[in-house]
Formats: structure tokens, sequence, C-alpha cells
């Protein structure tokens, strides 16, 4: 029987881990998934269990083995792609964390980094790392295990070799045989979102890792993200078969994979990811662009060439996490798939805006102090504006994002969008509306682990080109605006006056 060749994804994401199986075609043929407990332990404090992620991609990727088990298809490589600021620690010797993985959306190094502003460090900062000082990026997470987490002391210690990564570097290490000869290594567009990753030069700054105080020698190996890191261990579930000595040639950041994945190849295509948060990355070319007002600089991928391509990024932290809330913190809703009929159930939301700044604004307001705000109640307020002023503040907050990219002189000429939200046909016309650019939803949405898969399969030979892959995206789905311009900006000032109200709220 002939064997037909597909890529396994693995997408370790912050509310799930999925391993995907993709076809030559760069459609998804095969899933698993499972669900990542979130932590909370106070207010401002988001933490996730590392050995559970690490269990999550053995349980998944297990799965997808057992299905592979006898079929013609055969597994030539594997792409890891991750949430991408949360920080892992462990021990090499023993293959333990040593400390709870600090989540992206974590702020309690918010002190720290309005105490580096004032001391006159952000120019160096946004000049070397393309970034902001926001407690989003790595470093202050890593400097806050060091110095409150209790790590500094055990770094220190004889006969421990502690080392610090993103979730990637965990992943690959734990594939590759963990403490029997593990990978420790990450890729450029994860090392590019720690503040310690010099994205000109391309490679850990010294002089970053100074200001910030995180030793060099914590930190893994950079790689490109299209090309081979190691291949899969052979004690890895129980050796399956299928999986046993597989290469892992891919390795990206999650926007970055969604970037690929939605075939954005040319500089100014632009997609928009909706997940726990938003986020806009527009492909900015191979010349590194100089920083720009409210956005991100960062890598957007290197295929091991010699050429490095750049982006432009909004991240916004909060808009599927708006969702979950409306479930499990008010009982709106009872699952997330009821929110489009809930806000369609209402004509407007009658003058409510949510700004859901529940872990402060990101791009382009940059707040750390913002909080959460509801502004218009009135007594005839309901569910169903509820729901509709969270798909609104989903569709204002790229607004403001494409915006700021307008200002920086690369509007987006229409918007590629993925993720579990973009189902939602109600939230791509508000954002087709508050954008002004039309919003293409593509055949399929699952785009991150079809970028980790498709950067893996190039490395591996199964695709020749980008080019050959940008023959192979399909369009489902396209929105128009429909809304006046006048229309767009009257919407667009009343969420603005909501967003200076949730603004230096947590002092």
């Amino acid at each position: 029987m002939a064997q037909t060749p597909v890529v396994v994804a693995v997408d370790a994401g912050t509310t799930g881990i999925r391993a995907l199986v993709i076809d030559e075609r760069a459609r998804v043929v095969g899933s698993a998934y499972r669900e990542l407990t979130q932590h909370f332990p106070e207010p401002g404090r988001v933490e996730h269990d590392a050995a559970e992620i690490r269990d999550c991609v053995l349980a998944t990727l297990g799965e997808v083995a057992e299905a592979l088990e006898g079929r013609s298809r055969v597994a030539r490589a594997i792409g890891i792609t991750n949430q991408r600021e949360t920080v892992v620690a462990w021990d090499r010797n023993t293959g333990e964390p040593v400390a709870p993985a600090i989540v992206w959306q974590d702020r309690r190094s918010a002190h720290d980094c309005t105490r580096l502003v004032d001391e006159g460090h952000l120019p160096l900062v946004r000049e070397r790392t393309g970034l902001v000082l926001d407690p989003y990026f790595s470093a202050t997470k890593i400097r806050w295990m060091l110095d409150q987490g209790g790590l500094g002391e055990r770094y220190r210690s004889p006969g421990t070799d502690l080392v610090v990564g993103t979730v990637d570097s965990w992943v690959l290490w734990n594939l590759t045989g963990g403490t029997r000869g593990g990978v420790f290594a990450t890729d450029a567009t994860n090392a590019s979102r720690t503040l310690l990753y010099d994205i000109g030069e391309c490679r850990w700054s010294d002089e970053l890792c100074g200001l910030f105080g995180v030793p060099s020698g914590l930190l893994p190996d950079v790689r490109p993200s299209s090309g081979r890191l190691g291949t899969v261990a052979d004690e890895i579930n129980g050796g399956a078969a299928p999986l046993r000595g597989v290469p892992i040639s891919g390795m990206v950041g999650d926007q970055h994979a969604a970037l690929f994945g939605q075939c954005c190849f040319d500089a100014g295509d632009t997609k928009v990811t909706y997940g726990t948060g938003s986020f806009v990355l527009v492909n900015a070319g191979t010349v590194l662009p100089n920083p720009q007002d409210g956005l991100l600089t960062t890598l957007a991928w290197d295929l091991g060439d010699g050429e490095i391509a750049y982006a432009l990024e909004g991240s916004v932290f909060v808009s599927g996490a708006g969702v979950q809330w409306l479930r499990d913190g008010l009982g709106v809703i009872e699952r997330a798939d009821e929110t489009e009929a809930l806000a369609r159930s209402v004509a407007s939301s009658a003058g409510l805006v949510i700004v859901p700044a529940f872990t402060g604004l990101g791009s382009p307001h940059w707040d750390p102090e913002a909080r959460g705000t509801i502004v218009g109640l009135s007594r005839g307020i309901g569910r169903g504006h509820l729901a509709r002023a969270m798909v609104e503040a989903m569709a204002f907050q790229v607004g403001d994002v494409t915006a700021a990219m307008t200002r920086s002189g690369t509007r987006p000429t229409s918007l590629r969008v993925d993720g579990g939200a973009s189902q939602m046909d109600l939230l791509l016309q508000l954002t087709a509306d508050q954008s002004r650019n039309p919003v293409v939803r593509p055949a399929s949405i699952e785009t991150t682990a079809i970028g980790a898969a498709t950067l893996a399969g190039l490395a591996e030979g199964l695709w020749t080109s980008v080019r050959e892959l940008a023959g192979l995206w399909e369009a489902d789905a396209r929105f128009e605006p429909v809304s006046t311009g006048a229309e767009a900006e009257a919407a667009q000032a009343g969420w603005l006056r909501a967003v200076e109200r949730s603004r230096r709220w947590h002092r």
C-alpha cells in the first residue's frame, strides 16, 4: 500500500494542547485535544503547570500516533508552535519544572517595567528588541522567578542544572529525550518575544541580559523556525512506531505560525488571530523596520536561508478570554458557541461598552495599569447586550491596531482571520466595519497548526517553496465594510471614551 506523507503539528496554546495531522494539501485530517488548567493564585497572576503541559503534549501525540498506526499515512515531520512569552524553568538533571510557569497574561512584574521606563531604558529596549517594557514579555518574568520565586539561589546551588525557556523549548526538550540528551533550543520568533534578543543582530544580547539581570547561561540556543532540530526519542509514548525517530523540523511562536499558515508571504499581507487574545500581524518584509508608535516589531520567521522576515504586530490581551468570562464569571452563557446567537438577539448594544482590560491594555495603548470597565449601563440592559458589547469590543480592539498600522504607513489592504472566534460572522462583519478593510476567513481556521506543519514540511522537502504553499490557501467567506465611515467613527469615538475610563486604574 502506498504511503501518504503527513506532518504532525503540536500546538501548545494557552487554554489547551492540540496535536493535528496535516496532509500534503495543507489540510487538517486528524486531531487530538486536551484542555489546560488555568491557575490564578492572586489577582493579576496567571500560571500553568509545566508538567501538565508536557503530559498533555504526550497524550495528544499518543492519540494521533494511535490513529496513524496501520493507516496509509506516515508522519514525515513534526512542527511545534506555542503560546509565546510564557516562561518555564526546569532542572535538566531531574527533568522536572522547578516553579509554576508564568503565563504571558501575568502582570506581577508590572512595577519592574514601570521602574525601567522611569530609569530611561525604553529607547534602548525599543531599538534592540522592537518591543515595549511591559510584563507581557518574558524577561521581567524570569527576573521575578530569580529574585522573588527563589530560583536565584537554586541557580547557584551545586548539582543543579537550571534552565529557563518558553514553552517551545520545554516541549522540544521533552520530545527529544529530556534528561537523556534532550535538545535545549528555541527558535528566532520565540526568542524575539523575550526582551533579551537583538532582532537586528539576531542573537541574545549581553547588554539586555545585564539590564534585566538574566544570566545568559540559563537561555536556550536559538535556531531557525524551519530546519531539523532533533528527532522524537524512542521512549516517547512507549516508542509508538508512527512517531519514533520522526524529525522535529519546525518551531515557531503561535502568532508567527498563523501569519505563515495564512500564506502572508508578501510585505503588507496581514492576518488577525482571534484566540484567547487577538493578534494582528502585518508582513513588513526583509528589512528591519523602525519602531512604530503603539506597535511591536518582531521576527516573522527565519527559514534558515539567511534572510529574515519581519512583522509589525498589535497584541490585544483579551478576546476569547472575554467570552470565557461571560461564561465562567457571569454565567451569561453556558457555552462559548452561544455567544453569537445571543449577541444577535439585540439590534445593538444600546450604548453599553465593555473594555476587557482584565490584564491591562496591549496595543496600541500599552497600559499595564488599566483594568476592565463596563460603561453605559441602564435598567434595560440584558444578557444579549452584554454578549454583543463583548463581541464589539473584540472588533474595536482590532480596529485600534489597524488604525495604528495605517498611521505607521503600512495600512492593511485586507485581513485574513483565524482562531476559534473567527467562526462568528457577526464578529467578522464588525471587524470589517471598524477596520474599514475586507475580512477574509480561510477554508481552515487552524492556521497556527498549519503554519507550524508547513514550516516543518518545507525543511523536510514535503513542499518545495512558499509559493507552492500559497497555491494551497483557500478562502471560505469574505466580509466587506457595510457601515458608513461616519457610523464607524462615531462607534469608535464611544469606544475610545470607555478606554480612557479604564486606563491607569490599578496603581
